[in-house]
């Protein structure tokens, strides 16, 4: 906790908990390592990352063994209980350092300016105020820090998009731990200030039926060089 940047010097309790979702994303997410590919989509995201990185809702920490040896440290923020306790167990097994912290993406626990990256993977979709929690991002990264980010979000046609925003307003978000299918993290980054660079659809599964949750961006974006006066 020496990152803590609260005149308190106290992490507040978390009000994210979803011990039922947890358990099943849980057990879904280490399946799709393989079965959806989403081990080979870690590794694009996490390529060539260095120094200080801070990984905002690590979930059961499945990227930490995805990191490259060039990270000096990864603080993990993860504010739901038994995704957290998961994600301190696979930090025992990293090769790089990991810090594995409790806090929420609206207000992060650390410093301002402390980070050389950030690390977005499938989380806008379930943060209460995407535009506060982006505010944050680029509190914490350094000037020029950059964002690597994978997100799900609306896509396919008229009727995909329907559908999205018609389970956003019914039972998705209450059976999914919050998650919402029809936000667009491409367009919220670019809005929050960012610097977008590469970035491309990945369809998942590449194969097969397209669901609501298939549409995702992969890509990377920056803080302005300029520090923030915000």
């Amino acid at each position: 906790m020496r990152l803590l940047s609260t005149g308190s010097g106290r992490v507040a309790r978390s009000p994210v908990h979803h011990p039922l979702f947890a358990r099943c994303y849980a057990r879904i997410s280490v399946g799709a390592e393989s079965r959806l590919g989403m081990a080979g989509v870690r590794e694009r995201l996490l390529a060539g990352l260095s120094g200080r990185v801070i990984e905002i809702g690590a979930g059961n920490g499945l990227n930490f063994r995805h990191y490259p040896g060039t990270v000096a440290e990864v603080v993990a923020i993860e504010p739901e209980p038994l995704l957290r306790q998961l994600a301190l167990d696979a930090a025992l097994r990293a090769e790089v350092p990991v810090d594995v912290v409790p806090g929420a993406a609206e207000a992060l626990p650390v410093k301002s300016e402390a980070f050389d990256a950030a690390v977005l993977s499938l989380v806008l979709c379930s943060v209460r105020d995407v535009e506060r929690a982006l505010g944050e991002v680029r509190r914490v990264l350094r000037p020029g820090g950059e964002v690597r980010f994978f997100e799900h979000g609306r896509g396919g046609g008229r009727v995909m998009t329907l559908t999205q925003q018609a389970l956003d307003r019914t039972l998705w978000p209450v059976v999914s731990g919050g998650c919402h299918l029809s936000r667009e993290p491409v367009a919220a980054l670019r809005a929050a200030g960012f610097r977008l660079g590469p970035h491309r659809r990945v369809l998942l599964p590449e194969k097969g039926p397209a669901l609501p949750t298939s549409y995702c961006s992969l890509g990377v974006a920056w803080r302005p060089d300029e520090p923030d006066a915000r």
